[in-house]
């Protein structure tokens, strides 16, 4: 299932590379892609996972931007 999210508070490129490939990390993780110009996410993961791994996304993506809030 892929999905496309909004994000807010994206402060720079790198954190959004570092998101990326956090999230690429994630079992279950087919593809993932954060653009810092549009603000924007997109993830491919598996449909039955997909709540599951959303959680962790959201818990990787504070991590690395603690001010970033994902829009779902």
């Amino acid at each position: 299932m892929k999905k496309k999210f909004k994000l807010e508070d994206l402060d720079c490129a790198n954190c959004a590379a570092k998101m990326e490939e956090a999230i690429k990390k994630i079992p279950g993780v087919n593809d993932a892609s954060v653009s810092f110009m549009t603000q924007k996410m997109m993830v491919d993961a598996e449909d039955e996972k997909f709540d599951d791994i959303m959680k962790e996304v959201v818990a990787v993506c504070a991590k690395v931007e603690p001010d970033c809030r994902i829009l779902m």
